[in-house]
């Protein structure tokens, strides 16, 4: 296979970067369990074995893409033999001096190559660059490829926001220290 090349996205990428499915195919979701009692509450995350494999509609689809390249945001492209074949967007919080990744998405055919790892190192690099010093992704409960690739790159859970999608979903946040 070709060396992917990792870039920021140019406008005749973005024709391809939109046919990309944005959806996922999952056979665990993290489930959320909350027990509030007088004087505590507890949340839990526990991972659970599906009985078949779902289908997983990214809540986001093409808006958080289009909405990045409208504010010229950080965009950057996953290219193989000159084709774009996966995006990650990013947002410099200079206030937090954090990057966070907002989505990032994989052409279907491409996934479990190592292609979306390389987005989010490239996204690290891109961090280091500007001085910053924490990456946070994020992503929805049921997207288990995404919070398992999190946590092999050496991510760790951080945080959630119940109902955060315009679906309902839980948003959950990953994030490390840069160096």
């Amino acid at each position: 296979m070709p060396e992917i090349e990792i870039r920021p996205t140019i406008q005749s990428d973005f024709s391809m970067l939109k046919e990309i499915d944005q959806h996922n195919k999952s056979e665990y979701v993290w489930q959320m369990d909350r027990s509030i009692h007088e004087t505590q509450v507890v949340i839990n995350f526990r991972e659970v074995r599906l009985p078949r494999s779902i289908r997983v509609d990214n809540p986001q689809g093409l808006d958080i893409l289009t909405d990045q390249l409208k504010k010229g945001a950080g965009v950057l492209s996953a290219v193989l033999g000159g084709v774009p074949v996966g995006y990650i967007c990013i947002d410099d919080r200079l206030d937090a001096r954090s990057v966070w990744i907002r989505g990032m998405a994989v052409a279907e055919r491409f996934r479990r190559q190592g292609i979306g790892s390389a987005l989010v190192l490239a996204s690290q690099d891109w961090a280091i660059q500007r001085g910053l010093r924490r990456m946070v992704m994020e992503m929805h409960s049921k997207n288990y490829p995404a919070i398992r690739m999190a946590i092999k790159l050496g991510l760790e859970f951080s945080g959630y926001h119940d109902q955060y999608y315009a679906n309902q979903d839980i948003a959950l946040f990953f994030s490390r220290l840069l160096r």
